[in-house]
């Protein structure tokens, strides 16, 4: 993938929608910063995330908890760092 085109944009996008403001402002924050030089994993990384439950999700971003499972991969916890930083 290494350049998204503007279809691919506005579908991460529309992934990217929560229920909770907090996670749509964190999401969108990482995005407006990262979007340009996702990489194929990065976007696996974020698919992954976003098939969570919102608070599951949003306890991950605020360091609460730390991924686990099947989860626990190097995509998930690559993009999860560089998200907790932005």
């Amino acid at each position: 993938m290494g350049v998204l085109n503007e279809h691919d944009r506005q579908r991460l996008r529309w992934r990217a929608r929560r229920g909770l403001l907090e996670n749509d402002l964190l999401i969108t924050r990482f995005l407006d910063a990262h979007e340009n030089d996702l990489t194929d994993q990065d976007v696996y990384g974020l698919m992954r995330l976003f098939d969570l439950g919102d608070n599951e999700l949003l306890d991950l971003l605020l360091g609460r908890t730390e991924p686990q499972g099947s989860l626990d991969c190097p995509e998930v916890r690559n993009v999860l760092a560089r998200m907790r930083v932005v």
